[in-house]
């Protein structure tokens, strides 16, 4: 019940998400008459589920990058702070995004908790906001020439056309309920990811889902409630605020929506692209909204002076002021709200991460090439990523990529294996093979996870993982790893304060 109280503001997000943008993806069907709210109701909320729980994962680990929030109270006042600012927002009539609110809201995070924002990660975030509008907008210009020439080539019958525009709306507003749920779950559910309190679950061992993917269900059950309760209005009134759209004009933009929102989600499409030789395709959640904007400016623009001059330029300009406001809104109401959480009401909304360069972590930086010269510590663990990395950066001078490798190998969480934990390993979804290699390294302690790692892939395969292993292995190796850490790591004293010192480095219970 705890859980779920913490999940309601990510369920709420939910909600708002499938009342508001629903009408993306169906509001031009119902809009025109051509469907019953009713059926798209029902076709957008069954592959929006479908779209979350297969393919969310993509796009939801972009976030993850960003900012892993790694307390369930921290998750829920993120989510909470992003929901506040879009309620906020739109009772005061401004736009805005959702994907900018938790964005802002997930920098906000990383600012109370002293965790560092990936600002490469930033600026590919930021660059998808001007890159899905413009995508979009040529998307729309592509598809709008062909189908109006393929229109002329067949000149077919009025009714005809009719049944086809009705066929193809349906059809592009399932593609894009799908694309909507496999891009926009990250937003609704991503804050959640780091800390989900769900373990694999299997159903009649016929079905197994992990606990991102019952974090993704239970989000897009949320946004399918949305689309049942609040987005009928929205549904029936959608097109006209920016510009006046045709039938066909409004087919289109559905499909492009659809087709940007699926670019920035699906793994194999961006596999695909490197193996070409090209940049990978950023996974991350782009706003439904700004698609379809770009969408219409694209097929205004195609037009020419007809179309450029019904397009409300005023509209654009408040949307566009939205899109810079939103983030930074979002994150100043994060950071109080997560304050107030904390110190008023108790609960820790973030674990505190410790960092200490030990003997072991100084061997293994100097075995993967980083210079060790300069960075003995004869000190105290440092608490904080951005504490930790301006001492780094007084000592030596190395690239992002040898930041992050340092700030990897010298976290430390000190866990011990002993009975007690293998007994409560046992109520986990781990499987026993799994567990076989955890019980043999009873009584060894350990400073740093990759040293836990690296004990368990010596004593079974099953936990080393080849080099090119898929993502989604990857993934699930590290969700059994973080169950381990769980499992032996002592919880901290109170909440929010920072946990208990680690063992000395001399000690000879640490893995050395």
């Amino acid at each position: 019940m705890g859980s779920l109280l913490f999940l309601s503001s990510g369920l709420f997000l939910g909600w708002t998400l499938g009342a508001n943008d629903a009408s993306n993806v169906f509001g031009s069907a119902v809009g025109s008459r051509m469907l019953r709210f009713s059926t798209a109701a029902v076709l957008c909320s069954v592959f929006v589920i479908i779209g979350a729980v297969t393919a969310g994962a993509g796009a939801s680990g972009g976030l993850g990058e960003l900012g892993a929030v790694n307390a369930l109270a921290g998750s829920f006042t993120t989510a909470l702070a992003a929901a506040a600012t879009m309620t906020w927002m739109t009772r005061a009539g401004l736009p805005a995004s959702t994907t900018q609110a938790v964005v802002g809201a997930i920098v906000g995070w990383n600012w109370f908790s002293g965790s560092i924002t990936d600002l490469s990660q930033l600026s590919r975030i930021v660059a998808t906001w001007v890159l899905s509008p413009l995508l979009a907008a040529l998307f729309a210009a592509g598809l709008y020439r062909l189908v109006v020439a393929g229109i002329r080539r067949t000149r077919p019958h009025l009714l005809r056309l009719d049944a086809n525009l009705r066929v193809g709306l349906i059809l592009a507003g399932v593609f894009g309920s799908y694309s909507l749920g496999a891009n926009n779950i990250g937003n609704v559910m991503g804050v959640f990811v780091p800390a989900s309190p769900f373990q694999e679950l299997s159903i009649a061992g016929l079905v197994r889902l992990s606990g991102e993917e019952q974090l993704f269900l239970l989000g897009a059950i949320a946004i399918a409630v949305g689309v049942f309760t609040y987005s009928r209005r929205v549904m029936t009134t959608v097109g006209g605020s920016l510009m006046t759209l045709s039938p066909l004009a409004a087919l289109v933009v559905v499909v492009a929506n659809a087709l940007v929102l699926f670019v920035f989600s699906s793994r194999q499409l961006s596999a695909f692209v490197v193996a070409l030789g090209l940049p990978p395709i950023p996974l991350i959640p782009v706003s439904s909204s700004q698609a379809v904007i770009g969408a219409v400016l694209g097929i205004g623009l195609l037009q020419g002076a007809r179309g450029v001059r019904q397009i409300r330029w005023d509209v654009l300009g408040r949307i566009a002021s939205g899109w810079l406001t939103t983030p930074v809104i979002a994150a100043l109401v994060s950071f109080v709200l997560l304050f107030v959480v904390q110190n008023v009401f108790g609960q820790q909304v973030y674990r505190p991460v410790a960092y200490q360069l030990s003997p072991p972590a100084l061997v293994r930086l100097a075995q993967v090439g980083i210079p060790t010269e300069a960075l003995a510590m004869d000190r105290e663990p440092v608490q904080g990523a951005v504490r930790f990395r301006g001492w780094l950066r007084r000592q030596v001078r190395l690239d992002p990529a040898e930041e992050a490798l340092v700030l990897r190998i010298a976290e430390i969480r000190p866990v011990s294996i002993h009975a007690e934990g293998l007994r409560a390993l046992e109520d986990t979804p781990l499987s026993p093979a799994y567990r076989v290699a955890v019980a043999a390294l009873q009584g060894r302690s350990f400073l740093h996870p990759w040293q836990l790692a690296e004990a368990l892939a010596r004593q079974s395969p099953l936990w080393s993982l080849p080099s090119a292993a898929p993502v989604a292995a990857v993934k699930r190796q590290e969700a059994q790893l973080a169950l381990v850490l769980d499992t032996f790591t002592a919880a901290p004293e109170a909440a929010g304060r920072l946990p208990p010192s680690p063992p000395s480095l001399a000690s000879p219970q640490a893995e050395g």
